[in-house]
């Protein structure tokens, strides 16, 4: 972590001790930190999970290859001036970030037809999606997160109106813009991804949750071959190396 990337200094990140338990979800764990009102502890897991938790599994120090993929693409994204949760990172699988109040919206843009999408409405994977398509999905585990309009978003109550969801809109397009540069240079297409956003103590939409294989489809440009959850969803085996892969690349280019 360099000096232009740290929001805290590696020394004051150190001193962090992780407190109470706050959530546990299926990929991550929230703590509080002693002494710090604004700031929380998150454990990235090695658990995988798939269709709604469903289907589950895990693999050796998944939790450490998706906080350390997170961290550089936030970095990434902060230098472009995209402002996320991210403050520092400690040791092994643990990210220190600042405490937001969540938005209770998945946003996913997609690139190109996959997953579901070919699914519902008969087109085959693959085919690009010009303009980029933003969708929201609304958080609720117990309704397997369903898709939602601006309206029915609005009659949720997710935001305060749809000037929020506008500005939802325009941040997932110029974060889809960075991330499509960010793979590129790594020999991957993005397909896909999901992001999630909240408030900050300044009322802020910030940037939330990550940016992993776990949440984003990710191709190899010149095989095709799946580098992300896909891969676990479908059976194709080499789970594990696959992630391993991304983050490999990403060192290569970006750094560490």
């Amino acid at each position: 972590m360099t000096k232009q990337d740290a929001r805290l200094d590696v020394a004051v990140l150190n001193k962090f001790a992780k407190a109470e338990l706050l959530y546990e979800g299926k990929a991550k764990t929230v703590y509080k930190i002693e002494g710090e009102d604004n700031l929380l502890w998150l454990d990235y897991k090695d658990s995988l999970t798939a269709f709604n938790a469903q289907k589950k599994g895990s693999f050796e120090n998944k939790g450490g290859v998706n906080r350390e993929i997170t961290s550089i693409i936030f970095r990434f994204l902060n230098r472009r001036g995209v402002k996320s949760h991210w403050v520092g990172d400690r040791d092994g699988n643990a990210m220190i970030c600042e405490k937001l109040t969540m938005i209770p919206l998945e946003v996913v843009v997609r690139n190109s037809v996959a997953g579901s999408l070919a699914k519902k409405i008969g087109v085959a994977e693959g085919a690009e999606i010009k303009p980029p398509l933003v969708e929201f999905y609304y958080k609720n585990d117990k309704l397997e997160d369903p898709f939602i309009s601006d309206d029915q978003a609005l009659f949720l109550k997710c935001v305060e109106g749809q000037n929020d969801l506008n500005e939802l809109k325009e941040k997932a397009r110029v974060i889809n813009q960075a991330l499509i540069e960010f793979f590129s240079r790594l020999g991957v297409k993005l397909i896909d991804f999901k992001i999630e956003f909240g408030r900050n103590e300044r009322s802020e939409i910030v940037l939330g949750d990550e940016i992993t294989p776990d949440s984003c489809r990710l191709w190899d440009i010149k095989t095709g071959e799946r580098l992300d959850k896909d891969r676990f969803r479908r059976d194709l085996g080499r789970v594990a190396e696959s992630y391993q892969e991304v983050l490999g690349r990403i060192r290569a280019v970006w750094g560490g």
